[in-house]
């Protein structure tokens, strides 16, 4: 396991203050992180397109600990949030075993997202790598550390995937993967990396969400994840991963379209089969899922265009395609598929470039 080497308090003289900030993507699963062990280790590996329009932009303001004042205040949106006030304070908490320095700082932060609340998009992914950004920042400046780009983002992908196992994952652009694999040599479950050798059409690739319900899902995906470890068919499940990640990098190095659309779609059904096997059993698509999804294979089907869905831990749909078929993918999404959609709401996205230090 490779372990994070903490370092030393700080001296009186390098509490400072000062202020730094990061935006940072969400990402979606191509093939599905579900299960894990420890602290935030996968079961499978995952790998995922990195987005770009769907972001956290996240501030922190940091300064010497005074005994009169918050630890950690967080602002989400422009109001103060309680409950995720709490929930960074116990992330924080947790990570003073690796950076013993954040006991000796008060942390103001402000935090604002580009996307809705319960759209299909993982905030937590994003959200959780924005802040593990803003403190490794805030590390290399109070230490002043050399600036080793390759440690810096590797040590940021750890300590995101400690707050959110897929926030490993959006630390770097395009396609990423985590989780330890026989088809990807230098792969991790500790942390995330990028993947390179891609067919440029996956480059620009489309994520259209569209939003079949914004109700909150009735099963977490903390408790969805721990349900695994009763699935009769979680070693199965396992194995499957592994052949999909074989197959999905083969066919993005070539560029085949076909097989890619193939193992994406299957990854997000077993997903869902998955929910309905666990015990207790439950189900997060809705009927406007199902149609969605039949309308995206029928269309396929009549034009040959190479238009696929896939789905995250909830019921909306993330429809995929390249960017040669944007033209006629937008009047079918427009014409078949936004009446599906609640308030005719869908998000657009592409693969995208990766965190972007603005502060």
């Amino acid at each position: 396991m490779t372990e994070i080497k903490p370092l030393p308090l700080l001296e009186k003289s390098q509490l400072l203050e000062g202020k730094v900030g990061w935006k940072s993507p969400s990402n979606i699963a191509l093939v599905k992180y579900w299960g894990k062990r420890a602290v935030q280790l996968p079961e499978n590996a995952s790998l995922s397109f990195t987005l770009s329009e769907a972001h956290t932009t996240t501030s922190v303001n940091y300064a010497p600990r005074m005994p009169e004042k918050p630890w950690i205040t967080f602002t989400f949106e422009g109001k103060k949030e309680q409950a995720f006030s709490e929930r960074i304070s116990k992330y924080c908490s947790s990570l003073l075993p690796i950076m013993p320095f954040l006991n000796q700082l008060s942390f103001d932060i402000e935090s604002r997202n580009s996307f809705p609340h319960s759209s299909g998009i993982a905030s937590s992914a994003s959200s959780m790598s924005a802040l593990a950004l803003c403190l490794c920042d805030i590390e290399q400046v109070l230490y002043k550390l050399e600036n080793d780009e390759h440690a810096f983002f590797r040590k940021a992908s750890m300590l995101a995937r400690l707050g959110s196992g897929s926030a490993s994952r959006s630390v770097y652009p395009k396609l990423v993967a985590w989780g330890r694999s026989k088809v990807i040599s230098d792969a991790r479950d500790e942390y995330a990396i990028p993947v390179h050798n891609v067919h440029p059409v996956f480059e620009t690739f489309h994520d259209d969400v569209l939003i079949v319900s914004e109700e909150k899902k009735s099963v977490s995906s903390t408790a969805g994840h721990a349900l695994m470890d009763t699935n009769i068919f979680a070693e199965k499940r396992y194995q499957q991963a592994e052949d999909h990640m074989a197959i999905l990098l083969k066919s993005m190095g070539e560029g085949n379209l076909e097989i890619f659309g193939k193992v994406v779609e299957d990854e997000a059904l077993t997903l869902h089969a998955l929910m309905m096997c666990s015990d207790p059993s439950y189900i997060l698509m809705e009927p406007g899922t199902i149609a969605v999804i039949k309308r995206i294979r029928a269309f396929r089907s009549e034009s040959g265009l190479p238009i696929f869905f896939t789905l995250d831990a909830g019921p909306n749909v993330h429809i995929l395609y390249p960017e040669s078929i944007a033209k006629q993918a937008d009047e079918f999404i427009n014409e078949a598929l936004r009446p599906l959609a609640f308030n005719n709401r869908i998000i657009k996205d592409v693969v995208g470039n990766g965190p972007i230090k603005f502060i």
